[in-house]
Protein backbone atom coordinates (compact mmCIF):
# COMPACT_ATOMS: atom_id res chain seq x y z
CA UNK A 1 0.00 0.00 0.00
CA UNK A 2 2.85 2.31 0.90
CA UNK A 3 4.56 1.60 -2.47
CA UNK A 4 1.35 2.43 -4.33
CA UNK A 5 1.13 5.79 -2.58
CA UNK A 6 4.76 6.53 -3.52
CA UNK A 7 4.13 5.70 -7.18
CA UNK A 8 1.00 7.87 -7.22
CA UNK A 9 2.93 10.78 -5.67
CA UNK A 10 5.66 10.51 -8.32
CA UNK A 11 3.07 10.53 -11.14
CA UNK A 12 1.45 13.67 -9.76
CA UNK A 13 4.82 15.45 -9.56
CA UNK A 14 5.71 14.44 -13.12
CA UNK A 15 2.38 15.53 -14.53
CA UNK A 16 2.56 18.91 -12.74
CA UNK A 17 5.74 19.83 -14.60
CA UNK A 18 4.63 18.82 -18.10
CA UNK A 19 4.83 21.55 -20.72
CA UNK A 20 1.47 22.03 -22.33
CA UNK A 21 -0.05 23.88 -25.26
CA UNK A 22 -2.64 26.22 -23.73
CA UNK A 23 -6.16 26.75 -25.02
CA UNK A 24 -5.13 30.21 -26.25
CA UNK A 25 -4.10 29.16 -29.76
CA UNK A 26 -2.65 32.62 -30.36
CA UNK A 27 0.23 31.98 -27.91
CA UNK A 28 3.55 32.09 -29.75
CA UNK A 29 5.40 29.87 -27.26
CA UNK A 30 4.60 26.81 -25.20
CA UNK A 31 3.89 27.44 -21.52
CA UNK A 32 4.70 25.34 -18.50
CA UNK A 33 2.77 25.50 -15.25
CA UNK A 34 4.91 25.21 -12.11
CA UNK A 35 3.06 24.30 -8.88
CA UNK A 36 4.54 27.12 -6.83
CA UNK A 37 2.47 29.61 -4.89
CA UNK A 38 3.09 32.56 -7.19
CA UNK A 39 0.55 35.35 -7.67
CA UNK A 40 -2.82 34.47 -9.18
CA UNK A 41 -4.03 38.01 -9.71
CA UNK A 42 -2.94 41.11 -11.61
CA UNK A 43 0.84 41.53 -11.40
CA UNK A 44 1.96 45.13 -11.84
CA UNK A 45 5.68 45.40 -11.13
CA UNK A 46 8.75 43.11 -10.98
CA UNK A 47 12.32 43.80 -9.81
CA UNK A 48 15.44 41.80 -8.90
CA UNK A 49 17.31 42.66 -5.72
CA UNK A 50 21.07 42.73 -5.09
CA UNK A 51 20.97 39.12 -3.85
CA UNK A 52 19.24 37.85 -6.99
CA UNK A 53 15.76 37.43 -5.53
CA UNK A 54 12.80 38.37 -7.73
CA UNK A 55 10.21 40.64 -6.08
CA UNK A 56 6.70 40.85 -7.50
CA UNK A 57 3.98 43.41 -6.71
CA UNK A 58 0.57 41.87 -7.33
CA UNK A 59 -3.03 42.32 -6.31
CA UNK A 60 -2.73 39.32 -3.98
CA UNK A 61 0.43 40.51 -2.24
CA UNK A 62 4.18 41.03 -2.51
CA UNK A 63 5.93 37.83 -3.56
CA UNK A 64 9.62 36.92 -3.33
CA UNK A 65 11.05 34.25 -5.61
CA UNK A 66 14.43 32.81 -4.55
CA UNK A 67 14.92 30.66 -7.64
CA UNK A 68 13.09 27.70 -6.15
CA UNK A 69 9.82 28.85 -4.61
CA UNK A 70 7.62 31.84 -3.94
CA UNK A 71 6.87 33.45 -0.58
CA UNK A 72 4.03 35.91 -0.05
CA UNK A 73 5.84 38.41 2.18
CA UNK A 74 2.78 40.54 2.97
CA UNK A 75 0.16 37.83 3.54
CA UNK A 76 0.08 38.47 7.29
CA UNK A 77 0.71 42.22 7.05
CA UNK A 78 -1.84 43.61 4.60
CA UNK A 79 -4.63 42.45 2.31
CA UNK A 80 -4.14 45.50 0.07
CA UNK A 81 -3.50 45.33 -3.65
CA UNK A 82 0.14 46.13 -4.45
CA UNK A 83 1.23 48.14 -7.49
CA UNK A 84 4.92 48.92 -7.04
CA UNK A 85 8.15 47.64 -5.49
CA UNK A 86 11.64 49.15 -5.08
CA UNK A 87 14.90 48.14 -3.42
CA UNK A 88 16.78 51.22 -2.16
CA UNK A 89 20.55 51.63 -1.89
CA UNK A 90 20.47 50.50 1.74
CA UNK A 91 18.77 47.23 0.83
CA UNK A 92 15.34 48.18 2.17
CA UNK A 93 12.33 47.07 0.12
CA UNK A 94 9.47 49.50 -0.47
CA UNK A 95 6.01 48.21 -1.39
CA UNK A 96 3.39 50.59 -2.80
CA UNK A 97 -0.21 49.63 -2.16
CA UNK A 98 -3.62 50.85 -3.22
CA UNK A 99 -5.39 52.28 -0.20
CA UNK A 100 -2.85 51.44 2.51
CA UNK A 101 0.07 53.69 1.61
CA UNK A 102 3.61 52.33 1.35
CA UNK A 103 5.43 49.69 3.38
CA UNK A 104 9.17 49.63 4.09
CA UNK A 105 10.65 46.20 4.76
CA UNK A 106 14.17 45.78 6.14
CA UNK A 107 14.15 42.01 5.89
CA UNK A 108 12.77 41.53 9.39
CA UNK A 109 10.04 44.08 10.05
CA UNK A 110 7.64 46.41 8.27
CA UNK A 111 6.92 50.10 8.69
CA UNK A 112 3.80 51.54 7.11
CA UNK A 113 3.67 55.16 5.86
CA UNK A 114 0.31 56.80 5.08
CA UNK A 115 -1.22 60.25 4.81
CA UNK A 116 -1.01 60.38 8.61
CA UNK A 117 2.78 60.50 8.21
CA UNK A 118 2.64 63.12 5.45
CA UNK A 119 2.31 60.93 2.35
CA UNK A 120 0.22 62.83 -0.21
CA UNK A 121 -2.19 59.95 -0.92
CA UNK A 122 -2.49 56.30 0.10
CA UNK A 123 -2.68 54.92 -3.46
CA UNK A 124 1.01 54.43 -4.34
CA UNK A 125 1.31 53.64 -8.04
CA UNK A 126 5.09 54.05 -8.54
CA UNK A 127 8.28 54.32 -6.46
CA UNK A 128 11.72 55.68 -7.43
CA UNK A 129 14.98 56.47 -5.63
CA UNK A 130 16.95 59.45 -6.95
CA UNK A 131 20.73 59.89 -7.00
CA UNK A 132 20.68 61.67 -3.63
CA UNK A 133 18.87 58.78 -1.97
CA UNK A 134 15.46 60.41 -1.67
CA UNK A 135 12.50 58.13 -2.34
CA UNK A 136 9.74 59.44 -4.61
CA UNK A 137 6.23 58.03 -4.51
CA UNK A 138 3.87 58.50 -7.43
CA UNK A 139 0.32 58.73 -6.10
CA UNK A 140 -3.06 60.07 -7.14
CA UNK A 141 -2.86 63.86 -7.23
CA UNK A 142 0.92 64.17 -7.46
CA UNK A 143 4.07 62.86 -5.82
CA UNK A 144 5.75 62.69 -2.41
CA UNK A 145 9.51 62.87 -1.75
CA UNK A 146 10.82 61.20 1.38
CA UNK A 147 14.32 62.08 2.62
CA UNK A 148 14.39 59.54 5.43
CA UNK A 149 12.82 61.94 7.92
CA UNK A 150 9.82 63.68 6.38
CA UNK A 151 7.75 64.07 3.23
CA UNK A 152 7.63 66.97 0.76
CA UNK A 153 4.60 66.90 -1.52
CA UNK A 154 4.13 68.10 -5.09
CA UNK A 155 0.58 68.47 -6.36
CA UNK A 156 -0.79 68.37 -9.89
CA UNK A 157 -3.03 71.40 -10.42
CA UNK A 158 -4.73 71.01 -13.77
CA UNK A 159 -1.97 71.41 -16.36
CA UNK A 160 0.78 72.25 -13.88
CA UNK A 161 2.62 70.70 -10.95
CA UNK A 162 4.02 72.53 -7.95
CA UNK A 163 5.36 71.93 -4.45
CA UNK A 164 2.77 72.33 -1.70
CA UNK A 165 4.24 73.76 1.53
CA UNK A 166 1.00 73.52 3.53
CA UNK A 167 1.16 69.80 4.36
CA UNK A 168 -1.97 69.08 2.35
CA UNK A 169 -2.88 65.43 1.76
CA UNK A 170 -5.60 63.66 -0.21
CA UNK A 171 -7.59 61.09 1.80
CA UNK A 172 -9.50 60.34 -1.42
CA UNK A 173 -8.20 60.09 -4.96
CA UNK A 174 -7.38 63.38 -6.64
CA UNK A 175 -7.15 63.64 -10.46
CA UNK A 176 -4.09 62.40 -12.34
CA UNK A 177 -1.95 59.71 -10.75
CA UNK A 178 1.81 59.60 -11.30
CA UNK A 179 2.45 56.35 -13.18
CA UNK A 180 6.23 56.41 -13.56
CA UNK A 181 9.23 58.39 -12.30
CA UNK A 182 12.88 58.43 -13.46
CA UNK A 183 15.93 60.67 -13.08
CA UNK A 184 17.93 61.16 -16.28
CA UNK A 185 21.70 61.46 -16.54
CA UNK A 186 21.51 65.27 -16.31
CA UNK A 187 19.71 65.11 -12.97
CA UNK A 188 16.26 66.05 -14.26
CA UNK A 189 13.30 64.08 -12.95
CA UNK A 190 10.57 62.88 -15.30
CA UNK A 191 7.01 62.28 -14.13
CA UNK A 192 4.61 60.35 -16.37
CA UNK A 193 1.02 60.98 -15.31
CA UNK A 194 -2.46 60.33 -16.60
CA UNK A 195 -2.48 64.07 -17.28
CA UNK A 196 0.65 65.84 -18.59
CA UNK A 197 4.21 64.56 -18.52
CA UNK A 198 6.48 66.77 -16.42
CA UNK A 199 10.25 67.35 -16.41
CA UNK A 200 11.55 68.76 -13.12
CA UNK A 201 14.90 70.56 -12.93
CA UNK A 202 14.78 71.04 -9.17
CA UNK A 203 12.92 74.32 -9.43
CA UNK A 204 10.23 74.17 -12.11
CA UNK A 205 8.01 71.40 -13.48
CA UNK A 206 8.01 71.87 -17.24
CA UNK A 207 5.38 70.19 -19.45
CA UNK A 208 6.82 67.90 -22.14
CA UNK A 209 5.31 68.77 -25.52
CA UNK A 210 5.68 67.84 -29.15
CA UNK A 211 4.66 70.37 -31.81
CA UNK A 212 2.87 72.33 -29.10
CA UNK A 213 0.85 69.33 -27.92
CA UNK A 214 1.59 67.95 -24.42
CA UNK A 215 2.34 64.27 -23.94
CA UNK A 216 -0.60 63.03 -21.89
CA UNK A 217 -1.60 59.73 -20.32
CA UNK A 218 1.93 58.34 -20.37
CA UNK A 219 2.08 55.10 -18.39
CA UNK A 220 5.83 54.44 -18.41
CA UNK A 221 9.01 56.50 -18.95
CA UNK A 222 12.57 55.16 -19.28
CA UNK A 223 16.08 56.36 -20.15
CA UNK A 224 18.13 53.98 -22.30
CA UNK A 225 21.90 53.41 -22.24
CA UNK A 226 22.44 56.11 -24.85
CA UNK A 227 20.52 58.74 -22.90
CA UNK A 228 17.35 58.65 -24.99
CA UNK A 229 14.04 58.99 -23.16
CA UNK A 230 11.30 56.51 -24.03
CA UNK A 231 7.63 57.19 -23.35
CA UNK A 232 4.83 54.62 -23.50
CA UNK A 233 1.19 55.66 -23.28
CA UNK A 234 -2.08 56.25 -25.05
CA UNK A 235 -0.30 57.97 -27.97
CA UNK A 236 1.93 54.95 -28.51
CA UNK A 237 5.66 54.40 -28.05
CA UNK A 238 8.04 57.35 -28.52
CA UNK A 239 11.79 57.96 -28.26
CA UNK A 240 13.14 61.43 -27.45
CA UNK A 241 16.83 62.21 -28.06
CA UNK A 242 16.73 65.66 -26.47
CA UNK A 243 15.79 67.50 -29.65
CA UNK A 244 13.46 65.32 -31.72
CA UNK A 245 10.85 62.60 -31.26
CA UNK A 246 10.61 59.25 -33.06
CA UNK A 247 7.43 57.18 -33.04
CA UNK A 248 7.60 53.37 -33.01
CA UNK A 249 3.90 52.55 -32.76
CA UNK A 250 0.65 54.45 -32.38
CA UNK A 251 -0.89 51.51 -30.52
CA UNK A 252 -1.52 52.07 -26.82
CA UNK A 253 1.70 51.14 -25.00
CA UNK A 254 1.62 50.45 -21.29
CA UNK A 255 5.24 49.69 -20.38
CA UNK A 256 8.72 50.16 -21.88
CA UNK A 257 11.94 48.47 -20.73
CA UNK A 258 15.52 48.10 -22.02
CA UNK A 259 17.31 44.79 -21.49
CA UNK A 260 21.06 44.31 -20.99
CA UNK A 261 21.60 43.85 -24.73
CA UNK A 262 19.90 47.15 -25.58
CA UNK A 263 16.72 45.57 -26.93
CA UNK A 264 13.52 47.47 -26.10
CA UNK A 265 10.63 45.51 -24.63
CA UNK A 266 7.09 46.82 -24.53
CA UNK A 267 3.60 45.89 -23.50
CA UNK A 268 1.10 47.26 -25.97
CA UNK A 269 -1.98 46.57 -27.99
CA UNK A 270 -1.26 43.83 -30.49
CA UNK A 271 0.04 45.07 -33.81
CA UNK A 272 -0.28 41.69 -35.52
CA UNK A 273 -4.06 41.63 -35.21
CA UNK A 274 -5.68 44.43 -33.21
CA UNK A 275 -9.07 42.72 -33.43
CA UNK A 276 -7.81 39.43 -32.02
CA UNK A 277 -9.77 38.12 -29.06
CA UNK A 278 -8.09 35.63 -26.73
CA UNK A 279 -9.72 32.26 -26.17
CA UNK A 280 -11.28 31.97 -22.74
CA UNK A 281 -12.06 35.67 -22.40
CA UNK A 282 -15.04 37.84 -23.31
CA UNK A 283 -15.59 39.14 -26.81
CA UNK A 284 -14.53 42.62 -25.66
CA UNK A 285 -11.11 41.42 -24.46
CA UNK A 286 -8.55 42.47 -27.09
CA UNK A 287 -5.08 40.93 -27.18
CA UNK A 288 -2.11 42.82 -25.77
CA UNK A 289 1.40 41.87 -26.76
CA UNK A 290 4.76 41.50 -25.11
CA UNK A 291 7.06 42.75 -27.88
CA UNK A 292 10.80 43.08 -28.45
CA UNK A 293 12.42 45.74 -30.65
CA UNK A 294 15.84 44.55 -31.83
CA UNK A 295 18.63 46.88 -30.68
CA UNK A 296 20.44 46.73 -34.02
CA UNK A 297 17.37 48.02 -35.87
CA UNK A 298 16.31 50.88 -33.58
CA UNK A 299 17.74 53.48 -35.98
CA UNK A 300 16.05 51.94 -39.02
CA UNK A 301 12.95 53.47 -40.59
CA UNK A 302 11.13 50.21 -39.81
CA UNK A 303 12.71 48.68 -36.70
CA UNK A 304 12.50 44.91 -36.32
CA UNK A 305 9.83 44.05 -33.75
CA UNK A 306 8.76 40.60 -32.58
CA UNK A 307 5.57 39.84 -30.69
CA UNK A 308 6.58 37.22 -28.13
CA UNK A 309 3.14 36.43 -26.71
CA UNK A 310 -0.37 37.78 -26.24
CA UNK A 311 -2.31 38.27 -23.01
CA UNK A 312 -5.43 40.28 -22.11
CA UNK A 313 -3.02 42.80 -20.51
CA UNK A 314 0.75 42.93 -19.94
CA UNK A 315 2.26 45.04 -17.17
CA UNK A 316 5.76 45.28 -15.63
CA UNK A 317 8.80 43.76 -17.40
CA UNK A 318 12.17 42.61 -15.99
CA UNK A 319 15.38 41.24 -17.52
CA UNK A 320 16.93 39.09 -14.75
CA UNK A 321 20.61 38.30 -14.20
CA UNK A 322 20.28 35.10 -16.26
CA UNK A 323 18.77 36.84 -19.28
CA UNK A 324 15.21 35.69 -18.65
CA UNK A 325 12.39 38.15 -19.29
CA UNK A 326 9.74 38.31 -16.57
CA UNK A 327 6.43 40.03 -17.16
CA UNK A 328 3.21 40.55 -15.26
CA UNK A 329 -0.32 40.01 -16.57
CA UNK A 330 -3.89 39.72 -15.35
CA UNK A 331 -3.43 36.12 -14.16
CA UNK A 332 -0.03 36.40 -12.47
CA UNK A 333 3.64 36.39 -13.44
CA UNK A 334 5.43 34.77 -16.39
CA UNK A 335 9.05 34.08 -17.35
CA UNK A 336 10.39 33.86 -20.91
CA UNK A 337 13.77 32.16 -21.43
CA UNK A 338 13.99 32.80 -25.17
CA UNK A 339 12.10 29.64 -26.07
CA UNK A 340 9.47 28.84 -23.48
CA UNK A 341 7.10 30.92 -21.38
CA UNK A 342 6.62 29.59 -17.86
CA UNK A 343 3.41 30.44 -16.05
CA UNK A 344 3.98 30.44 -12.28
CA UNK A 345 0.41 29.93 -11.23
CA UNK A 346 -0.30 29.78 -7.53
CA UNK A 347 -1.63 26.38 -6.55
Amino acid sequence: MKNKRNVLSCLIILLAGVIYSPAQAQQKHAESVIPFAGPNRITRNIIQDKKGNIWIAAFDGIFRYDGKSFTNITSKVSSARFFSVLEDRKGNLWFGSIGSGVYRYDGKSFRNFTIKDGLLNNDVVSIYEDKKGSIWFGVWGGTSRYDGISFRNYIINGYGMNEDPTGKTFPDRAPYEVNSIIEDRTGKLWFATRGNTFVYDGKIFNVLSRNGKPFTNVRSVMEDKKGNIWLAGSDGLWRYDGSSFTNFTRKFAGYVYEDKKGNIWTSSESADNPNRVLSGFSANTAAWALSRYDEKSLSDKKPSVTEITNKPMVFGILDDDKGNIWFGAIGGVYRYDGNTITDFKGM
